[in-house]
């Protein structure tokens, strides 16, 4: 098998651990009671039939610290 393929496979497995990582982590912190997916600026419109969701304020949350989590990594 050439080397670029054991790459490929290595990153997806990585990629499917942080993946699951991130969903347990979510889920503990539901049961905390922390309020992300609930913050002011959050759009939430519920109808009869219909709810939409966007997560505005919680997407610009998760993002700033992922830049920072990104940056500290890179700078090795």
């Amino acid at each position: 098998m050439p080397n670029g393929i054991d790459q490929i496979g290595k990153f997806l497995i990585v990629i499917g651990i942080v993946t699951a990582g991130i969903g347990l982590l979510l889920i503990i912190l539901k049961n905390t009671g922390m309020p992300f997916g609930r913050l002011p600026g959050d759009i939430m419109i519920e109808k009869k039939n219909f709810t939409f969701y966007f997560p505005i304020a919680t997407s610009i949350i998760i993002s700033v610290l992922l830049t920072i989590l990104f940056y500290f990594f890179s700078r090795k």
